[in-house]
């Protein structure tokens, strides 16, 4: 039950420190030290500012700062909350190679997911636009999915006609030579991570991710007992000469490094291939915004470029949405067989009637149709960082996000005030294993429309200091 709960909270009009600013500082104290508890329910806006004597005003700019920094919770009309995730602050006391970025409350509250506070802005990365899909495409691959007969034993590789468009989607689109047989149905790329995981991986084994890189595959490693060992990369990619020799799998995501964006030539792709090769490894592709590229040519994925030795993932999570809940996962026919054997021991499955839906959308094209008009959208909207933010923005030629590199001492307190203004920001720190040594912001042109993108990047030009011009 969430309650509401009456706080001793007072301004001072004589102190020069803004009032929206004493609200936020005061209620920010109470979550931390306990006095505000996660799911307890503050007063509205308007009760706070009748409590305080101050305009509404001072109230909303309170609350949106707080939003901005994830300590409250709410939508439009249905009330404000403590985040349940803002949790009392403590200091860690931490042996320094204990302190990871995936610990702190601080990178919990910048994974969540709910939606923003009506007026403000999100430039986060990872979240793709769900609002421009065909709804006739959309209901009609539905009712498709409505006449499917329910199954007692769902195959662990995916239905058969599912993984025969998949196929022929992988060899148009990404060029890559590959049958059926070599095609699981998964739930997304986390779901083939994981399922990777639990097949090759246990206490003794070394997994490396890239570093930084993303967050999610360090977890999955590490819960499957694998030692997760940093891979560092560069503007490029993954830097091949810096892999040690006894990683089982190495996650990596040429097509758009995540976070800095970088494209894996093929010179490097060739020499990560020949390590792989010589290591016995298995490189796992994650085919990370490879759907969507600007003004360049597309890159051969590694997979088809040594079927042996990689494990190449997908997902319609950015191209339909994370709602869909369907991947896949390809790879020799061998592993693929161990991975099922496994997946069937797990009690792991995707939904049939997803299955189904989207077997509809790909076989009357709708999927194609709509991929192509995100492509033009997105691109407008990469235009538009571009426009803006021009001499700042690295890694723009793929996906839906781009790096603006900036000095570690600006990023807080940009991410700060563009929070103030309004503006969510996800920044490269909390992306590292270690110590971080890449600084600046994470873009994400995903989830704003066109017109708050540009909103967005103005703000930010405005916070950046002119030494960084």
């Amino acid at each position: 039950m969430r309650v509401t709960i009456d706080l001793p909270l007072a301004v001072d009009r004589e102190c020069p420190v803004p009032l929206a600013v004493q609200v936020a500082d005061q209620l920010r104290e109470a979550m931390r030290t306990g006095r505000l508890r996660a799911g307890e329910r503050l007063p509205s806006t308007r009760a706070l500012a009748a409590l305080l004597r101050v305009s509404r005003t001072v109230a909303t700019d309170a609350y949106q700062q707080l939003y901005a920094e994830g300590w409250l919770d709410g939508r439009h009309g249905s009330g404000t909350y403590v985040a349940d995730e803002a949790l009392p602050y403590e200091k860690p006391a931490e042996k320094p190679a204990e302190r990871s970025a995936e610990k702190s409350a601080e990178a919990r509250r910048a994974e969540r997911r709910e939606p923003p506070p009506p007026g403000v802005v999100d430039l986060r990365a990872g979240r793709p636009w769900v609002f421009g899909y065909d709804t006739a495409a959309w209901r009609r691959a539905w009712r498709s999915a409505g006449e499917l007969a329910l199954n007692a034993f769902p195959d662990p590789y995916g239905h058969p006609e599912l993984r025969e468009l998949l196929a022929d989607h992988l060899r148009r689109a990404r060029a890559v030579p590959v049958g059926a047989g070599n095609v699981m149905v998964t739930r997304g790329t986390g779901n083939g991570l994981d399922l990777i995981a639990a097949t090759l991986l246990g206490p003794g084994t070394r997994a490396g991710v890239e570093e930084p890189g993303w967050r999610a595959a360090r977890r999955i490693f590490a819960s499957r007992g694998a030692e997760v060992v940093p891979c560092p990369v560069d503007e490029q990619g993954v830097i091949v000469e810096a892999l040690p020799d006894d990683l089982r799998v190495l996650y990596t995501t040429p097509a758009h490094q995540f976070p800095l964006g970088g494209r894996l030539p093929i010179p490097r792709r060739e020499k990560l291939l020949a390590w792989a090769r010589r290591t016995g490894a298995i490189v796992v592709e994650d085919d990370y915004d490879a759907e969507f590229r600007y003004d360049v040519a597309p890159l051969p994925a590694l997979y088809g470029l040594d079927p042996g030795r990689v494990v190449l993932l997908g997902t319609l999570s950015k191209s339909l949405g994370p709602d869909v809940g369907l991947g896949w996962l390809v790879a020799p026919a061998g592993l693929l067989d161990a991975v099922a054997e496994r997946r069937t021991q797990l009690a792991d499955r995707t939904s049939g009637p997803v299955q189904r839906a989207v077997t509809t959308l790909l076989e009357r094209g709708d999927l194609d149709r709509h991929l192509r008009r995100m492509r033009l959208e997105y691109a407008r909207r990469r235009e538009t960082i571009v426009e803006v933010l021009g001499p700042y923005v690295r890694g723009d030629t793929a996906g839906l996000h781009v790096m603006v590199p900036l000095p570690a001492e600006v990023v807080p307190g940009l991410v700060r005030r563009a929070g103030e203004r309004g503006v969510l920001l996800d920044t490269a720190e909390p992306h590292h294993i270690g110590p971080p040594r890449v600084h600046g912001l994470v873009l994400g042109y995903g989830s704003a429309s066109r017109a708050d993108v540009r909103r967005g990047c103005m703000v930010i030009r405005e916070l950046i200091p002119p030494a960084e011009a």
